[in-house]
């Protein structure tokens, strides 16, 4: 038995390795054609560095544990379609099959296999490929300006006993610096109680901000005849926050870029302050189960092992694995949109298309394998 796990895990090892490294090399071409625009371009903030060909490669390097992390299950299902057919066709399997391969050892054989995919892809996708992004988008930072979301920046909320903030980040420079940062202050009651307009900032390791050319306002409504104002220009102002770098990166940055346990404590903090989690959630699901799709995969892949093939039709098939790969691939982001837009529980968002095509790979396991 083991004699025929090395068989099967060494086929299948490299031809999961060879689509891998062809998608690779077809996703890098594309996010190079798309940094193409800003090469040549100075930075903002110095003109003396210039974005160029060297730091738009290094950029498109950066984001491959990512795709990596993306591609993995496709690439699992296609190579693992490709070595049974291929097996299948030149009646290998016929003959692993005479030598005491059943379906259930086939199976377990393969979930073997699956479960070191499972271990691979969680570890790219859950600690190099957020630290590889994130020195991309630093390395972009540096080069372009500041990280930024949108128009308006990024928005956070903190509860403190006795005042609740608003916070919007305008943007973040690659040394960690804070830019355009606007703090508003409200009392128990919902009443506005200050302003504070910072053109820079840092956050410091003692749980506060120290922000720098601060402009800010304070109303005081007693009562209607004393309401005044009180405004105040400050060349730098320390604000006691729990908001760590961390909470502002993950709000600067895409959440299914993040690690899983930066996920779960910000979806912790935005709970604490009474905020929306549903996007967060739903993503925190999906990097939960995303790994585990490898298993689906090679389940789904199995029954390609037991068709009779004609010479030549082993390529349709093979497409039909490809085409499979494909459409998981975008109804797991479809399925994420759908269930942020209806409020589906986020679990079962992230869950459904693993679900629905474990089905599909257990019903054709049966019909083909054991059935027939």
């Amino acid at each position: 038995m083991k004699t025929l796990r090395r068989l099967i895990y060494g086929e299948v090892l490299r031809a999961v390795a060879f689509v891998l490294v062809a998608f690779l090399a077809l996703f890098s071409f594309f996010d190079l054609v798309d940094e193409l625009p800003a090469i040549g371009r100075a930075s903002p903030l110095d003109a003396s560095l210039v974005y160029g060909l060297p730091h738009a490669l290094g950029y498109v390097g950066l984001l491959m544990p990512s795709r990596i992390y993306e591609l993995m299950p496709m690439a699992v299902l296609i190579g693992t379609v490709f070595v049974l057919a291929r097996m299948a066709q030149q009646s290998e399997y016929t003959i692993l099959r005479t030598s005491g391969l059943g379906p259930w050892k086939a199976l377990r054989t393969l979930l073997g296999l699956g479960a070191v995919f499972v271990a691979f892809t969680f570890v790219m996708g859950d600690y190099l490929a957020p630290l590889a992004d994130r020195a991309g988008q630093l390395l972009k930072a540096r080069y372009q300006g500041n990280i930024s979301v949108g128009q308006t920046g990024a928005w956070l909320k903190e509860r403190q006993p006795y005042s609740n903030f608003s916070v919007n980040v305008g943007s973040m420079s690659a040394q960690g610096e804070l830019r355009n940062i606007r703090i508003f202050e409200f009392n128990n009651q919902g009443f506005l109680v200050s302003t504070a307009h910072a053109r820079s900032g840092q956050i410091e390791g003692d749980e506060s901000w120290t922000l720098r050319e601060v402009e800010r306002r304070e109303f005081d409504a007693a009562g209607a005849a004393s309401s005044k104002v009180t405004r105040s220009a400050l060349e730098t102002f320390r604000w006691p926050s729990s908001l760590n770098t961390e909470m502002v990166s993950v709000a600067l940055l895409k959440p299914e870029r993040m690690r899983t346990a930066d996920l779960f404590a910000y979806i912790r903090h935005l709970e604490a302050n009474g905020q929306t989690a549903q996007r967060y959630e739903i993503e925190f699901w999906r990097k939960v189960f995303y790994p585990m799709s490898c298993l689906v995969m090679v389940v789904l892949a199995l029954p390609f092992a037991y068709l009779h093939f004609r010479s030549g039709s082993i390529t349709t098939y093979v497409f039909g694995g490809v085409m499979i790969g494909i459409s998981f691939f975008l109804l797991n982001n479809v399925f994420g949109y759908i269930g942020n837009l209806n409020q589906w529980r986020p679990w079962l968002a992230a869950l459904s298309p693993a679900l629905i095509y474990s089905l599909v790979s257990l019903g054709a396991f049966g019909w083909l394998v054991l059935r027939r």
